[in-house]
């Protein structure tokens, strides 16, 4: 079945690879995604990205360098800021215009990801990495965005004037600004860098949740994850780690499927341009990635329980969320989904 499922996988990621270079979240044109779902016919770079990395552990080589030109020429308003935002359609208009940090330092990790075999980046790409790169040092200050930010989730801000920050956000900010420095060395990639990691740390407490500041969310976020793998922000063997996946365990794990934050409502199920909100699944994404995180804490078989739980029970399509039911509809296959089945399948030694 994991052979079966990689292959599938590769198609389905394959599938929202377009002629122009963009990576759509989904694509909608097939005749197997439902009438029901959200359309994601749209570029979010960090799905790109994870798509791009997936493709690395895949062996195709043909795509990600069309999808890192489709950023440098068509993303609407990466040339003026070195930021990409929140959503594109496919020819790189901008859906939303809203600012979230880690779109751009997902594209860096990816970028680095890419090319770490060779060790250099083309000269082609530099401006793409170190425009991304100032783009980010430029809209920080000291301890937060000048900006107003949004979530992963795309539910929630924070606002300079409380100087709050995502957790995932500067996660994702701190290592693609690592990552470039190894590239192209400068002194502010890593102060940057440093300065979102000393927040992390310091706000985590014992364990990492959604987003901190002159008033803190302390729920506990499946996208914290992401400070432990793949951003590096602190190791596995951290009790930070420990306490984290303690609380996930605890807060948002249904039967070892993992949520994305207590009581989501989101289902992605569409009736006449209206979300139903009826009540979230689990992401079978978030399992794996936790499967991942817990294979780097030595803890294998608990990670495969997470990684076989997110498998399809037919056929070969990974959704977005799985309910309780046979009513509520998802988004599927989700890209984002299939490549965090790759990435997870290369971590637990099931593709070699």
């Amino acid at each position: 079945m994991n052979q079966k499922l990689i292959q599938a996988s590769k198609k389905v990621i394959l599938d929202c690879c377009l002629e122009n270079g963009a990576i759509v979240a989904a694509n909608s044109t097939k005749e197997s995604y439902s009438k029901e779902a959200k359309n994601y016919f749209y570029v979010w770079p960090r799905d790109a990205s994870y798509a791009c990395m997936a493709l690395d552990i895949l062996g195709v080589e043909n795509i990600q360098e069309k999808f890192f030109d489709w950023l440098l020429e068509r993303a609407e308003g990466w040339k003026e800021t070195g930021l990409f935002y929140e959503k594109y359609y496919a020819n790189g208009l901008q859906a939303l215009n809203r600012f979230q940090p880690d779109q751009t330092g997902a594209v860096l990790y990816a970028v680095s990801h890419h090319f770490k075999k060779t060790g250099k980046i083309p000269d082609k790409y530099k401006k793409l990495v170190i425009k991304s790169a100032d783009g980010i040092c430029k809209n920080w200050k000291n301890d937060h965005f000048k900006l107003v930010t949004n979530d992963i989730w795309e539910e929630r801000l924070c606002f300079p004037d409380l100087k709050e920050n995502f957790t995932y956000s500067l996660a994702s900010c701190y290592a693609g600004l690592i990552e470039t420095n190894k590239f192209f060395p400068n002194n502010k990639y890593i102060k940057t860098a440093t300065e979102m990691k000393n927040l992390i740390l310091k706000n985590s407490k014992d364990h990492l949740f959604r987003s901190f500041g002159k008033l803190n969310d302390d729920k506990i976020d499946a996208s914290v994850l992401g400070v432990i793998w793949p951003f590096n922000v602190i190791s596995s063997e951290d009790f930070i780690t420990k306490n984290t996946i303690s609380e996930i365990e605890k807060r948002i794990v249904k039967d070892f499927g993992v949520y994305r934050y207590e009581n989501d409502e989101y289902d992605g199920w569409m009736i006449d341009t209206q979300h139903r909100k009826k009540g979230a699944g689990f992401w079978p994404l978030l399992n794996f990635w936790l499967s991942i995180v817990l294979n780097k804490m030595g803890q294998k078989q608990k990670a495969m329980e997470y990684f076989q739980k997110a498998l399809p029970n037919k056929g070969t399509n990974i959704p977005e969320q799985v309910f309780d039911n046979n009513i509520q509809k998802s988004v599927s296959p989700l890209c984002w989904s299939h490549s965090m089945f790759i990435l997870a399948s290369k971590e637990l030694g099931l593709y070699k």
